[in-house]
């Protein structure tokens, strides 16, 4: 294999690897926020034990996700030069505010989290559990500006070769980033859900039958149940966005070659872009159209329009399906979770396992829909600005593959040991203690006989 293409495998193991975390992380600062927030209201200190038990997974995800992060940014110089070359002007300013602005903030204040319990003020570690969650939120923003920008690149312009920002507004609120932004922050919440739910449920299945995992349970299926749709609907507007700013995209998505009025909506399909053409196509007539378009007849650009600009269109296509396939699930899990909920009856064991065998099922939707979108913007690193090739670096192959083999070696070692701590920290949860006396204690100092019952809230 060639530069070009080692190196582009590096980086996909490399983003792939890292977004696992973040897209944990993002999300799980508010559940840790609206925790801490119950633990001071209710004074139970079941609120506090499911804090506890968290926040720890929580700085586990978050330790990943700066080290992969950083070996991730290592690349713009050693594998893509020509990417920071030309574009940095814009990348090296917003990369660089993620860092003032979001990663100190989260760095600092997640000490105070983990072992300041007891040694600052119940206001400070409240402060500190808000400013975490603000921080991971503004990290997000960040990157998505500039991921977002790189898809609908605006407010610049190019001087010998060399890309200058001309309006910073244009390019952090660019055409796409809107919708990207929302898009991934719903994705964020609704892998946190599945992943307390999966692993609270797995504590179940383990027989712990202590309040706290229940408590964890119900509080991330109602909160999926809630986000999934919302979801849907920000998909959507992100698809109709999508369509306007990179149609050769959603051609891709759809597999549609002929430019078509009343495109069918293809449930599967085998795209063949040597003949142009699909095999074994299952189609709903006019479902393409109707989605994208709102018209039955809608007219919507196939891919032969974009000849040579075009993205490869079997990941796009498959990627695309799997992502909605698993939205889906999700939706169908989590309102059947919320039912039994809402009827105040136990999980049967069937859906106990189905939450657990769901807790990383984020993970899934969320790769799905970043390979869309980052394969779906080739042949371009920025869209019309500068081409993938044009940015690769000069380095032998032979290096490539070594580093390129040491990460996913790495990698593989790092994510099994992750998902075998967390498996481990639910087994060793079973065997603790739900409330200690001096929880007891300052229980009662807080709580009044009006309090509700927290498992009833």
């Amino acid at each position: 294999m060639d530069a070009f293409l080692l190196s582009r495998l590096q980086f996909a193991l490399n983003i792939s690897f890292h977004i696992l975390f973040p897209t944990i992380t993002m999300a799980m600062g508010w559940f840790l926020f609206y925790f801490k927030l119950r633990s001071n209201t209710s004074g139970h200190p079941v609120w506090m034990r499911m804090y506890r038990f968290w926040v720890r997974v929580f700085a586990l995800s978050f330790a990943l996700g700066v080290v992969s992060g950083v070996t991730m940014s290592f690349q713009f110089g050693t594998n893509w030069p020509g990417f920071m070359e030309k574009v940095g002007n814009v990348a090296g300013p917003l990369l660089g505010y993620e860092v003032l602005t979001a990663f100190f903030l989260e760095a600092t204040f997640l000490g105070i989290m983990l072992f300041g319990i007891r040694r600052v003020p119940n206001w400070l570690h409240t402060a500190s559990t808000l400013i975490v969650a603000l921080g991971t939120t503004t990290s997000a923003f960040w990157i998505l500006a500039l991921n977002s920008w790189m898809q609908t690149p605006q407010g610049f312009e190019v001087v010998d070769g060399v890309v200058y920002a001309t309006n910073w507004k244009e390019i952090i609120f660019n055409p796409s980033f809107p919708y990207r932004f929302v898009h991934m922050m719903l994705a964020s919440g609704l892998t946190a859900s599945f992943l307390i739910a999966g692993l609270s449920a797995y504590r179940m299945l383990k027989g712990d039958d202590k309040l706290a995992p229940k408590l964890a349970l119900k509080t991330a299926t109602y909160t999926a149940a809630v986000l999934i749709p919302l979801q849907i609907f920000a998909g959507d507007m992100h698809g109709l966005n999508t369509l306007e700013h990179q149609p050769q995209k959603v051609a891709a998505m759809e597999g549609l070659w002929e430019t078509t009025e009343g495109a069918p909506l293809l449930l599967f399909a085998i795209p063949d872009e040597e003949s142009k053409e699909n095999h074994f196509e299952i189609p709903i007539p006019y479902g393409a159209s109707l989605i994208l378009t709102h018209e039955l007849k809608g007219e919507i650009k196939g891919l032969n329009e974009f000849e040579g600009e075009h993205p490869p269109v079997a990941p796009v296509f498959y990627g695309f399906r799997v992502m909605v396939g698993m939205g889906m699930l999700m939706l169908a899990v989590s309102w059947i979770g919320s039912l039994y909920l809402l009827r105040k009856k136990d999980f049967p064991l069937w859906l106990k396992r189905t939450f657990t065998g769901m807790a990383f099922s984020g993970w899934i939707a969320t790769l799905a829909g970043w390979y869309v979108t980052e394969i779906g913007r080739q042949p371009y690193l920025v869209s019309g600005v500068l081409k993938t090739a044009d940015a690769v670096t000069q380095l032998p192959p032979g290096n490539i593959a070594l580093s390129f083999t040491l990460y996913l070696v790495i990698y593989t070692v790092l994510l099994i040991a992750y998902m075998g701590t967390l498996m481990l920290m639910c087994r060793r949860a079973v065997e603790i203690e739900e409330i200690t006396t001096e929880e007891r204690e300052v229980a009662k100092a807080k709580m009044q006989p009006s309090d509700p019952d927290p498992s009833t809230v």
